[in-house]
């Protein structure tokens, strides 16, 4: 008597995640995709999955977050790892941005217009450096969001690359390096002390 062999079972891993049409995702799929994971951005019509936080990047979201809503004025809103529409290929989510508080408009919206945009923020993590660094400025850029601000880690502590639109270029250009302290102006005046970002233990241990 023959055994017939038993079919193969269908790799659960092939098919996690759905086979991008032609032409790539567009920023509509980010809210008709099943189980996507939290965070997910549209880059160039690609999906971009987050990496986990560091503790470092956990920490300068939450203080910037807290530190704007604080000084942010009313007709503002301040908004954290909530995803911006680019155009129809580009939804990238900023870690944290101030908008227009007329756009914010109920608790079901998964996104706002860039042209809302006041300010974005992106905290660097080790995966995301060359798309925060030169990826999303071109992009945030191109829809004349005003104000870019880059954060980074130096040796556990906070290194902020302050960028403003230039309306004659429409590129961004750098008008401050900050380390320990944030002194800024526009778009509203701010005084930070970025060593609050750095643990506490961290920094009685350090010279």
């Amino acid at each position: 008597m023959s055994v017939e062999p038993e079919a193969p079972q269908p790799d659960a891993s092939a098919s996690r995640w759905p086979v991008p049409p032609l032409g790539g995702w567009t920023a509509d799929d980010l809210d008709r995709l099943p189980d996507l994971p939290p965070h997910t951005e549209l880059i160039d019509g690609s999906l971009v999955f987050v990496s986990p936080q560091t503790p470092f990047h956990s920490r300068a979201v939450d203080f910037f977050n807290w530190q704007l809503q604080s000084v942010t004025p009313a007709d503002l809103e301040v908004v954290r790892e909530f995803t911006i529409d680019i155009d129809r290929y580009n939804r990238p989510e900023p870690d944290v941005i101030v908008v227009d508080g007329e756009v914010v408009q109920d608790e079901k919206q998964t996104r706002f217009p860039a042209e809302s945009v006041l300010l974005a923020i992106e905290v660097v993590s080790p995966e995301s450096t060359s798309r925060d660094r030169e990826t999303k400025p071109v992009k945030y850029a191109r829809v004349k969001i005003p104000h870019f601000w880059r954060v980074e880690n130096q040796d556990g502590r906070a290194v902020v690359y302050v960028f403003e639109l230039e309306p004659a270029t429409g590129v961004y250009i750098c008008t401050g390096i900050f380390h320990d302290r944030m002194k800024v102006s526009v778009p509203f005046p701010l005084d930070l002390d970025l060593t609050a970002i750095t643990p506490r233990r961290r920094t009685l241990n350090q010279p």
